[in-house]
């Protein structure tokens, strides 16, 4: 597979897990809104955040670092050995499962059970059901290797709807079942999940006929079973130390940006979470895909290294003007949303300033997603375990800094404190790409930089939308919030008039800026590379 087709097929799958990410979210809300009305706001209440953070942290300690190594393998590899590394996401599953089961039960405070009942129940079950996601990891590894979009798409769609459906009929008929419903439901969920990805690869390889089956590495289900032969060794030691390497990052990361209180984190991430994972996501399989790990970029195919370098410049740049919109219309109206989701309660204490100064940390966030992405994807295991030394060096210096800012600020000192640390790793990842690229002729970095014309906008949309918080006009109530959306809609169409003016047009430039630098012609064959760059634009 060519990189363009990869590109292609990477754009695709971004836009899939963008549309899946809204789905979740329109049902999650629906779902909440009515469990409420036969459930107290406790069950629901430990639901969403106790079990459920039991649940993603098992599987992001169990699988993140395997899918992050066994996605950038390449072409040549062995991947029975790479099924068997996979395999042992099952042991540790259950180990994290076990253990965090346990600190659930024995060191968190439980809640009442007059209140809350069947809480042992629950935070076993969805102990279980992260093992048994962990049991389709060889499979969903294969599919986006392979980049089956539609299976994706299919599976979690269908997982999502039966579990939201299950839950609703439960919570109809047996209200009193309590926690057994979302227990019930979230083990649907992940057996179906696993379910869907088996079915379909137990399909695809009993058809001869498919396309598909002839490029897949296996010829049989058994082939994805963990094998062992006395010709080779169990795993691939290269993948299993870079495994081990991005582990040790993971868990690092994780101690660093936990927290930033629950309310204000869901509404200044959820864009975040939205539009920057799924992109993220997809094009570290694009990159890792494309790129040799660890190879010098003058080394590599040149057709390949220069549409990675465009790809990334054009992330870049997507990145900084979705952030910096989000930092500007979030500043100026963060104490609106927080009244209209939570009342006089939340927009008249700390939360606007909470609220603004989460909306800058989500403009970094954004641009480390990016940089990180491609990092991590062109980085040798040397290079991965130098930058786990300076995250582990971080650690310490953002839990003083995290105390100082707290004492000098309050709670917006700890938000302060995230800034810094992602700022560092962001200036981490930009050397790394700047010494990756500083021998070639491809400039990736030059998403970074703004247009004066395009920063005199953001500065016009921030000066008015402050003015039409700060000063509302004059007379009754009515016309002013009933204008109150009609400034930001004016605002975001002028900023994203002056933003696709320079964006859209940005991936045949910086190419026929490169081969201008090359003293290069365009071939008829190069003609092709810019169609593919459209397949971004979408996300715009």
């Amino acid at each position: 597979m060519g990189s363009r087709e990869v590109l292609g097929q990477a754009a695709r799958l971004a836009s899939s897990g963008l549309l899946l990410q809204v789905l979740f979210r329109v049902i999650t809300f629906v779902l909440n809104a009515f469990v409420l009305r036969f459930l107290s706001k406790e069950i629901v209440g430990i639901v969403n955040v106790r079990l459920t953070l039991l649940y993603s942290t098992t599987i992001f300690l169990a699988r993140e670092a395997f899918r992050r190594a066994c996605l950038s393998g390449g072409p040549q590899r062995d991947w029975s050995q790479t099924f068997n590394l996979l395999w042992l996401t099952v042991p540790l599953g259950v180990f994290w499962s076990s253990f965090l089961g346990w600190v659930w039960l024995r060191l968190l405070e439980v809640p009442d059970p007059n209140v809350v009942s069947h809480y042992g129940t629950g935070v076993v079950v969805f102990g279980l059901s992260a093992v048994v996601e962990l049991l389709g990891e060889p499979f969903w590894v294969l599919a986006q290797a392979q980049m089956f979009v539609k299976l994706k798409v299919i599976a979690e769609s269908l997982s999502i709807i039966l579990k939201s459906v299950l839950t609703a009929f439960l919570v109809l008929w047996l209200p009193h079942w309590g926690l057994y419903i979302f227990s019930l439901a979230q083990l649907v969920y992940t057996a179906v999940l696993v379910l869907c990805y088996v079915i379909y690869f137990t399909k695809l390889l009993g058809s001869a006929e498919s396309s598909k089956q002839q490029t897949l590495p296996i010829s049989r289900m058994t082939d994805l079973l963990p094998s062992i032969t006395r010709s080779r060794a169990f795993v691939n030691w290269n993948e299993a130390k870079l495994t081990w390497s991005f582990f040790k990052q993971s868990f690092l990361k994780q101690i660093l940006t936990e927290g930033v209180y629950d309310i204000v984190n869901n509404l200044g991430s959820l864009v975040a979470r939205l539009i920057f994972q799924p992109i993220e996501e997809s094009f570290y399989i694009f990159f890792a895909k494309v790129l040799e790990r660890g190879k010098d970029a003058t080394l590599q195919k040149q057709e390949d290294v220069a549409v990675a370098a465009a790809v990334l410049e054009s992330l870049l740049k997507l990145a900084l003007l979705t952030g910096l919109t989000i930092t500007i219309f979030g500043f100026a109206y963060s104490q609106l949303a927080l009244d209209i989701y939570g009342g006089a309660m939340l927009s008249s204490g700390s939360g606007p300033i909470l609220l603004r100064s989460y909306c800058l940390y989500v403009l970094l966030l954004a641009i480390n997603g990016v940089t990180e992405c491609f990092t991590f994807a062109a980085m040798s295991k040397e290079e991965v375990d130098r930058y786990n030394f300076t995250m582990l060096a971080l650690s310490s210096s953002f839990l003083g800094l995290s105390y100082l800012l707290t004492r000098w600020c309050g709670s917006v000192g700890f938000i302060l404190a995230n800034c810094f640390n992602m700022g560092v790793r962001i200036t981490q990842s930009l050397w790394f790409i700047h010494r990756y690229y500083g021998r070639s002729p491809y400039r990736p970095l030059a998403g970074l930089y703004l247009s004066p014309f395009l920063l005199g906008a953001f500065a016009l949309s921030g000066g008015i939308t402050s003015v039409s918080e700060v000063r509302p006009p004059c007379g009754p109530p009515t016309p002013y919030f009933c204008s109150l959306p009609v400034v930001p809609w004016l605002c975001s169409s002028w900023t994203s008039w002056a933003s696709s003016c320079l964006l859209f047009p940005l991936p045949q430039a910086s190419k026929t800026a490169c081969l201008d630098r090359c003293g290069q012609t365009e071939s008829p064959a190069g003609t092709e590379l810019a169609p593919q760059y459209i397949a971004i634009t979408p996300f715009i």
